[in-house]
């Protein structure tokens, strides 16, 4: 059935893909609004253009180094994947950064007639990211692996894909996080709280920045973020089922079967199928219902797939397609595809709980801000904290049930079934942003207070919408780097780690620091970025006769470029950081000490992201509880602690918390890549060692044993 599923495959891949502008074009039809509204959305788009088209002229150099250097130390397939894989993830990324700076001002015009129209265009801008990033992921992966493929269908060359896709999704997610955070800090701290005017108030400098960052940061970055755990989470299942199938051959390449070896790429293909039919659920004019008709999509796609899937294991079974399997049945691997689907659901839920203005926890952290900022501060980490008990209860329940059902293959799998409907659920998250830029636009162009309104309804759910997407993405890159580590100790060759042994518990602790360094050095870069920005604003207020009387205009293109410099000179070390470690461990201590520093870099990272994620998402939802006239409303001492919270969450949340899901996938991807030449290198150290030990043995006449038995002990 291998034929099939990489025919679906293609098929459903390039669907996506049609749907995706098909619903673009529907957007482009929609009204821009007047003169003041298109001015202000062309200043977003200009912004979020110039900040993409230099970042991807530095990645292009980078992206040629590194092809380069795979060509040389492992093969041209996996270096012409590497490019490809780098090419898609770009591609998508700025697709659907193009297509909402667009939609943002669109949905602002709609929202001055009804709130379905503005839902349905911001919803669709969401869809358009989700459905570009399934396309060209599922449509590019199964491309390289009909082409590249090695002896017997091995998946090994489409590896290069993978890598690509994890280093162009670190350097958008971590430079669009600077970039958004360092335009949303400056525009908080001087804006709100010193000068006293609301957000997005078209006299606060940092207003467009603030907005281009959105679109960068949530939009191309989350987006680039999830196509690689997308396809990462496919690559390493094809990798765990490809070596049964050769298992279970005893060693014949010849005639494999193939059947585990494609079958992510059906499930992923059945799943586009399920996420295009979800989306056209999400419709509603109650503004108390947004989240309802969002989840609602959510749920209809997750039904689709339990039934498609199924249909497919069916299909799969016959001529015992599943026969390769080491444990379980195809009926076990079906289960463990819905598993990681409820799975991602449940992480939503418990992460909607932690940081919704609608539930205690974010309330709790709105009421500790009537005593001030650290009282504030205090009850936001425990928040964070707190919050990362469900989800890896959630992940080592479906990890152990997953492995228990099939071996490793289903744990893989799994993570498959978690990321099957992305293009749904990236859709409902990708849709905030946009309703967040209607809403500055909305301001910023004195639209009638109602439409303001309408915009704030949907960006308080999109708010937590972003939120569940963060856990989300975390949940399946803990999944991802778990099936990625699997495939790593396989084309290692490494059975079992050893924790006995002082090179793999070096290993371990350095894993472990390092997102922690990770995360340093990204609030760091958010903090001298913003540094930079709050300077600029005040000196535009002091200098700029007429600014807060509304009769001068600031210039924002000042901010944009401040943000845009900061964002592309701090986010190389970062990336080098995660791209340079593994390989750094890998060749000089060995594949078993690069195990230990991926399982620690792994426990490590995914509790640091979800607790700076939720952190942040309660940090900013209890402050927009409080603007919604509780505590004291706008204004209030309560609120300028609230901002003060929100400011601190503001890089937990959107820059370091989302970068380490990209940290321990991206480590785990370049250990599997270069695992042969790591083999390679400590093979001949060991050869060298036994030449020499040979040489010494024919000098002193003895036995390399005799001389080991008279050496002191």
């Amino acid at each position: 059935m291998s034929w099939l599923f990489q025919f679906l495959a293609i098929v459903l891949g390039l669907i996506s893909l049609g749907w995706a502008f098909q619903l673009y074009g529907k957007i482009k039809e929609k009204d821009e609004g007047t003169e003041e509204m298109r001015r202000i959305a062309k200043a977003i788009q200009d912004g979020a253009q110039a900040f993409l088209k230099t970042e991807y002229q530095i990645l292009a150099v980078f992206v040629a180094v590194v092809a380069f250097a795979l060509a040389a130390t492992i093969n041209f397939p996996t270096a012409i994947a590497f490019v490809f894989g780098a090419v898609c993830s770009g591609l998508a990324g700025w697709i659907g950064m193009h297509t909402a700076t667009r939609a943002a001002v669109r949905t602002t015009e709609a929202a001055k007639t009804e709130l379905a129209s503005a839902l349905d265009i911001a919803f669709s801008s969401g869809a358009v990211m989700g459905l570009t990033v399934v396309g060209l992921g599922l449509t590019g992966l199964t491309i390289m692996y009909m082409v590249l493929q090695g002896t017997g269908g091995d998946p090994t060359p489409v590896f290069g894909f993978g890598f690509g896709a994890s280093s162009i999704a670190l350097f958008a997610r971590v430079g669009g996080g600077i970039f958004t955070k360092a335009a949303d800090v400056g525009a908080d701290l001087v804006g709100k709280v010193e000068a006293g005017i609301p957000e997005d108030d078209p006299r606060n400098p940092a207003t467009i920045a603030d907005n281009v960052g959105d679109n960068v940061g949530d939009v191309a970055g989350m987006g680039a973020d999830l196509f690689e755990s997308y396809v990462g989470s496919i690559i390493a299942t094809m990798a765990i089922g490809f070596a049964m199938a050769v298992k279970a051959a005893g060693g014949d390449l010849e005639n494999l079967d193939l059947t585990l070896t494609t079958l992510p790429l059906g499930v992923a293909a059945v799943g586009i199928a399920a996420s295009i039919f979800g989306t056209r659920f999400v419709k509603t004019n109650d503004e108390n219902k947004l989240g309802e008709a969002l989840f609602r999509g959510l749920f209809v796609a997750s039904l689709a797939l339990i039934g498609l899937s199924f249909v497919l294991g069916v299909i799969g079974s016959f001529g015992d397609g599943f026969g390769t399997l080491e444990d379980g049945t195809w009926f076990t691997v079906m289960v463990c595809i819905w598993l990681g689907l409820v799975a991602g659901v449940l992480i939503g839920k418990v992460t909607e709980h932690y940081t919704s203005e609608k539930k205690g926890p974010a309330q709790g952290v709105a009421a500790q801000s009537n005593t001030g900022a650290a009282t504030n501060l205090i009850d936001g980490l425990s928040v964070g904290m707190m919050s990362t008990y469900g989800p890896i209860l959630i992940i080592s329940a479906v990890t152990l049930s997953a492995f228990w059902l099939a071996g490793l293959y289903g744990i893989a799998i799994a993570a498959v079934g978690m990321l099957s409907t992305l293009g749904i659920s990236l859709g409902v998250d990708a849709y905030g942003p946009v309703a967040d830029n209607a809403g500055g636009i909305a301001e910023m162009s004195h639209c009638d207070p109602s439409v303001r309104k309408r915009t704030d309804a949907l960006d308080a759910t999109g708010n937590t919408t972003a939120a569940i997407g963060k856990g989300f993405a975390i949940g399946s890159a803990a999944l991802t780097a778990l099936a990625l580590f699997h495939s790593y100790a396989k084309a290692s060759d490494l059975t079992s780690i050893n924790l006995l042994s002082p090179n793999v518990v070096a290993g371990l602790l350095v894993g472990a620091m390092l997102p922690f360094l990770f995360s340093a050095l990204t609030m760091k870069a958010v903090g001298r970025a913003a540094n930079q920005m709050i300077e600029e604003v005040r000196r535009q207020f002091r200098t700029i006769k007429g600014i807060m009387e509304g009769e001068a205009e600031p210039d924002y293109q000042a901010c944009v470029a401040i943000s845009t410099k900061a964002a592309l000179r701090e986010m190389v070390i970062p990336g080098l950081l995660a791209i340079g470690a593994p390989v750094l461990v890998g060749f000089v201590f060995g594949v078993d000490t690069l195990g230990g520093l991926l399982a620690g870099a792994l426990a490590s990272g995914v509790m640091m992201a979800i607790f700076m994620s939720n952190a942040g998402g309660a940090w900013d939802n209890a402050k927009k509880y409080i603007e919604s006239g509780q505590h004291g409303g706008k204004g209030s001492d309560a609120h300028k602690a609230a901002v003060v919270g929100d400011t601190v969450g503001d890089p937990f949340k959107d820059t370091s918390g989302p970068s380490l899901n990209i940290l321990v996938k991206l480590m785990s991807i370049v250990a599997l890549v270069f695992a042969p030449a790591f083999l390679a290198a400590h093979s001949s150290k060991a050869d060298e060692k036994t030449d020499a030990s040979e040489a010494v043995s024919t000098e002193t006449g003895e036995s390399p044993t005799k001389q080991e038995e008279q050496a002191p002990k």
